[in-house]
């Protein structure tokens, strides 16, 4: 279902509840009880979002400036934001905690083992994605939902195109999204707007279903194949505003567009 509204490692074997191997969890104490404003810190609650228990996963590999703006924006109906710190050298983490969000550090560097590392520790019905550069916006997360809920889908992807913010991406960059979208659709019989897009809302429960290979970035769009190829699985996609990131680039276009391309077809042929 395509919905348009404008606006080599071990594959993933962990469960909900135990942390991924090499990954290891710290808990702050709470934001409020340490006398922050309770409008400035994520939720501790359990506010649940129409019967749905909530969890955020943020990936971050030196998101100091970034993960600051991304937990400040932050719905207060998310029950649970877990930042994923893939071996950062600034205070990303120490950020997270102290705006309430709970840290998990994973130093085996990878996209993909930051989100294995984050699945396995997910306890909501429901999960998110962003990154932690703010370049996806937080406050989208309820539309997000409610369009899941609304399509009684499995699997939302957030489009970043049409791409509105002319400084949010490179020339390059879209024509490498649009080679890449393009293939996977072409392979896999199946349009994809945006197969490289970072943001997503599942339910948990389709996890143990899907084997997810990847530990780097192109688990992105190994992630949509395994949903879209299920036959119990129902996915749609959505546009979102997409806008320009906030601290260093860690994307390599060339290395990682020729890789995921290969990634696209190894995955189809293997």
């Amino acid at each position: 279902m395509l919905v348009c509204i404008e606006g080599a490692a071990a594959p993933f074997a962990g469960y909900p509840g135990e942390a991924a191997d090499g990954a290891s969890q710290e808990r702050a104490a709470s934001p409020v009880e340490r006398g922050l404003p309770r409008d400035r810190v994520v939720s501790d609650q359990s506010e649940m979002y129409k019967g749905q228990r909530i969890t955020v996963i943020i990936p971050c590999l030196n998101e100091e400036q970034g993960i600051e703006q991304v937990l400040r924006r932050m719905p207060e109906f998310v029950d649970e934001v877990i930042v994923v710190d893939n071996g950062s050298t600034d205070r990303t983490s120490d950020v997270a905690r102290s705006l309430g969000a709970r840290v998990i550090r994973e130093d085996v560097r990878g996209y993909g083992r930051s989100y294995k590392a984050g699945f396995a520790s997910a306890t909501g019905d429901l999960i998110v994605t962003l990154d932690g550069d703010h370049s996806y916006p937080p406050d989208a997360i309820s539309y997000l939902l409610e369009a899941f809920l609304h399509l009684d889908i499995d699997f939302l992807n957030a489009s970043r195109f049409p791409v509105r913010d002319p400084r949010a991406m490179a020339f390059k960059h879209k024509v490498g999204n649009l080679i890449l979208s393009l293939a996977m659709s072409i392979l896999y019989f199946r349009w994809v707007r945006d197969s490289q897009s970072g943001m997503w809302v599942f339910r948990r429960s389709i996890l143990p279903g899907m084997k997810l290979i990847s530990d780097g970035m192109a688990f992105s769009e190994e992630i949509k194949i395994e949903a879209f190829k299920s036959r119990t699985v129902r996915f749609a996609e959505i546009s979102i505003m997409y806008s320009s990131r906030l601290g260093e680039i860690k994307l390599n276009p060339w290395r990682d567009g020729f890789y995921n391309l290969w990634f696209l077809l190894k995955k189809r042929f293997s």
